[in-house]
């Protein structure tokens, strides 16, 4: 899934500002230290979860389809869900990886192998090839963190790694590379180690993978820094077919291959997949998305909707595109994404 090169806006002093302006005053005491208990209701104490929490460095073929967009050399965080060394992380730092390594707290280096990766949701799984011997996190309810709930980020990096906020939102999240959550997880102040950082809740039970970094975390077009997280309740009915499969048995979406920037209501093709559907159907760089199906879309959200609502991959999509100074109409063969990934093949 590529990273977005978003800036962050404003200084620590406006941030304070802005999330005083949304949360309950306890937030400056949040954003001055880590606490040594994150809820004076629970037992849960940061160390407790840090050994969990690995580094995870991935290299990828220069052929491979995502090396010019998400690089060669990755480096995220990853987070032990099973006793067998299973890593939880978020599926851009080792997508078409021909090799992955995870590091522990105390800097051990283990081989890892790739087990799944799954697009709709954004997860990979890896899987480290030698028993660790750390103990699991516990897997909690996403659907249960409302906002203005305390949280934990924590990424590779040990105890100064670990960064209290607050979740300032929870909403859709739609990203250019045809990937839609309709219940993301914004929280702030913004983790600078965001990519498969672990998100947990007061009770210390992992919510969340890091994905992003946003400049408007509280609502669209309201300037507050943060991050975004794929809820965790998003890998639970997928987690079995992952392990056994490493892909969810859930229908294929229709893929185009067609990356959108949203402005102001309009639609505008960023780039375009080489070798991809919408190439094929020549739709272009720069092109403006007027509609699908006959019906006008102006926002990525709805963009994604109207597709997917058509059916799975290889339906026909019916597109309206402003190509130059003449609106045409396109029908791209879509595709499944799996195919046109260089994976590995045991993934």
């Amino acid at each position: 899934m590529p990273q977005p090169d978003l800036k962050v806006i404003g200084s620590f002093a406006f941030l304070k500002r802005r999330l005083a302006a949304i949360s309950v005053p306890v937030v400056f005491s949040l954003l001055m230290a880590v606490p040594s208990s994150l809820s004076a209701q629970s037992n849960f104490t940061v160390d407790s979860v840090l050994g969990a929490v690995v580094q995870v460095i991935s290299k990828i073929p220069a052929e491979a389809r995502t090396a010019r967009s998400l690089g060669t050399e990755r480096d995220g965080s990853g987070v032990i869900i099973d006793s067998d060394g299973l890593v939880l992380t978020i599926g851009y730092a080792m997508l078409e990886a021909e090799s992955i390594e995870i590091v522990l707290s105390g800097g051990k280096k283990v081989s890892a192998r790739p087990i799944a990766y799954d697009h709709a949701s954004g997860f990979g799984l890896l899987r480290a090839n030698k028993k660790l011997g750390i103990k699991p996190v516990e897997l909690g309810n996403s659907g249960d963190l409302r906002e203005k709930d305390p949280i934990l980020v924590v990424s590779h990096g040990g105890r100064q790694a670990a960064m209290p906020g607050i979740v300032v939102s929870r909403r859709p999240f739609a990203g250019s590379w045809e990937y839609l959550l309709e219940r993301a997880i914004y929280t702030a102040p913004p983790h600078p180690a965001f990519g498969g950082a672990g998100l947990f809740s007061s009770t210390g039970k992992l919510v969340g993978i890091g994905s992003l970094i946003v400049a408007d975390a509280a609502s669209p077009g309201y300037a507050t820094p943060g991050n975004m997280f794929v809820p965790i309740d998003q890998l639970k009915p997928i987690l079995g077919d992952l392990l056994e499969k490493g892909r969810s048995a859930v229908p294929r979406r229709p893929w185009l291959g067609l990356y959108a920037e949203e402005i102001k209501g309009r639609l505008f093709v960023n780039r375009i997949a080489p070798g991809g559907p919408a190439s094929g159907a020549g739709i272009k760089q720069g092109d403006l998305v007027i509609g699908v199906n006959g019906k006008p879309v102006t926002s990525l959200v709805d963009f994604y909707r109207s597709i997917w609502k058509l059916g799975n991959a290889g339906v026909d999509v019916p597109l309206d595109i402003l190509q130059g100074a003449k609106i045409r109409k396109f029908s791209v063969k879509s595709s499944d994404r799996y195919k046109w990934l260089k994976l590995d093949q045991s993934y």
